[in-house]
């Protein structure tokens, strides 16, 4: 930027980096155990999402014993969930399990829906692939939640078989629950995964059988 003072010129040189003013937020409290708490499930509506979310719910239910499971669809991938059904999650919710993470759009918004459930205390495992990764670190970094770290699943999601969405599940199953207690990803992790791996199959079949009535279930939940 030139300007001019009384014949001379000035030079302005600005650092197009500008000033970060982000102030560090913690994650919510951690639980000491997940049996008996009321799970949220929040389906950002991106292909392939629902079956994930379906079958790793069911799968985890029957390893871990949830008190109650509530599901919630948030109709556009590619915006923040709504402040109301935030709040309703947050109501009726002590724990909640969102995805999928598989684009630029939907990883930020999914991340961003996770930071605002986890400021009102509810401990949230946000679904990602690998190759969005990098976007979640950015993300949470500029929301000041370094701490929130998501589910690692392969990429991609949205065109693969039943079987590599059975092996999603799994990886889903074995990760989520340690985000929840907010233990580092270790050995138990491994071994949850063995645990879970004969659920993901049955879980995924009872969901392709029910499917009608759990997407009935899903958009009704949601609903004012």
């Amino acid at each position: 930027m030139l300007t001019s003072t009384r014949g001379r010129h000035l030079t302005f040189v600005y650092d197009p980096r500008g000033i970060s003013g982000t102030i560090a937020a913690p994650i919510a409290p951690r639980p000491k155990r997940l049996k008996g708490l009321r799970l949220g499930i929040l389906d950002n509506s991106k292909w392939n999402a629902n079956k994930l979310l379906r079958g790793a719910a069911i799968a985890l239910d029957n390893s871990i014993g949830f008190g109650e499971t509530k599901y919630y669809v948030k109709h556009s991938f590619s915006k923040d969930a709504a402040p109301e059904l935030i709040a309703e999650i947050v109501q009726n919710c002590d724990i909640v399990l969102t995805a999928i993470g598989d684009c630029g759009s939907c990883t930020s918004c999914c991340i961003r829906d996770a930071i605002a459930l986890e400021k009102c205390g509810i401990p949230t495992a946000t679904v990602v692939t690998t190759e969005f990764v990098r976007e979640t670190e950015l993300q949470r970094r500029a929301l000041g939640m370094d701490d929130l770290h998501p589910v690692i699943i392969k990429h991609p999601v949205s065109s693969i078989t039943e079987a590599e969405i059975a092996e999603r599940v799994e990886q889903i199953c074995a990760l989520a629950p340690d985000v929840w207690l907010g233990q580092s990803l270790n050995a138990a992790g491994e071994n949850r995964a063995g645990n879970t791996a004969g659920n993901a199959a049955s879980a995924l079949h009872s969901c392709h059988d029910d499917e009608s009535a759990f997407n009935a279930l899903a958009f009704a939940a949601c609903q004012p």
